[in-house]
């Protein structure tokens, strides 16, 4: 965290918005336990503060968003969670996309399609497609997303040309690994927030995230809001950013 003090919301401001924002959606199930409801009443109110904070994003001058809606690692819960939130993605995709694309969201997805239900496969791809030429805001949700096996399949496909004698393995660098990742042409993340107060990245963008800047917020996701989201983007403006060198101010 920054060693200034916390800004307070609404003390963001446009030019000082960094311009890619990951998200990584924690704490519905603990916001549900906490009130007495079953943990799909919290994927559902999650939801519901998704649905505003695309609508903050492009108001806060944010170009990109990232948001982590469901993890390779995330099979491992009950079989009925995971009904449930895949059914919410089916709910989310149908009941929004028309609105997203009428907005000028541009829709990319990240993570691995291999295995995943049929009808799941076509909305995702519905959704690419359909906004494909949008500009207002690039939406990239990951979903069946783990960043250890994005980095693996991206070092799957650059053996692969050096054993077919495609590629000098001394051509590989940083950069050319990068540009074998998901999404290549979307830049790092400025700005990762992670919600329920705790403090990894358990597995997102983990090679992104090189020189993002970390802020963590103790609030549930279900109650995050263009308020949380404005002081987040506010703590992000006071920091100072060396990428191993001199200074670089955030948002200049």
């Amino acid at each position: 965290m920054s060693n200034g003090a916390m800004p307070k919301p609404g003390e963001s401001d446009r030019a000082d918005a960094p311009r890619h924002v990951a998200i990584i959606m924690d704490g519905n199930g603990r916001w549900a336990a906490a009130r007495g409801l079953p943990r799909a009443e919290g994927h559902r109110r999650g939801v519901d503060a998704l649905r505003k904070v695309v609508r903050a994003s492009h108001e806060l001058g944010i170009s990109y968003l990232t948001i982590f809606s469901f993890s390779s690692e995330n099979w491992s819960r009950p079989a009925s969670e995971i009904g449930d939130l895949f059914g919410l993605l089916r709910r989310f995709i149908r009941n929004d996309l028309a609105t997203l694309h009428a907005d000028g969201v541009r829709v990319r997805v990240i993570g691995e399609r291999k295995g995943l239900e049929s009808d799941i496969c076509a909305l995702l791809n519905e959704a690419e497609e359909l906004t494909r030429n949008n500009t207002r805001l690039t939406l990239v949700v990951a979903f069946n997303y783990g960043s250890r096996q994005e980095i693996a399949n991206a070092a799957q496909r650059l053996a692969r040309e050096v054993a077919e004698g495609k590629r000098d393995p001394a051509t590989i660098t940083t950069d050319t690994l990068g540009s074998y990742l998901d999404a290549p042409d979307i830049p790092d993340p400025d700005l990762i927030i992670r919600t329920s107060g705790e403090q990894r990245l358990s597995n997102f963008l983990m090679w992104q995230a090189a020189y993002s800047e970390l802020v963590f917020v103790p609030i549930h996701w279900p109650d995050f809001d263009k308020a949380a989201l404005e002081s987040a983007i506010a703590e992000y403006a006071t920091r100072e950013r060396r990428f191993g060198g001199l200074v670089a101010k955030t948002g200049s």
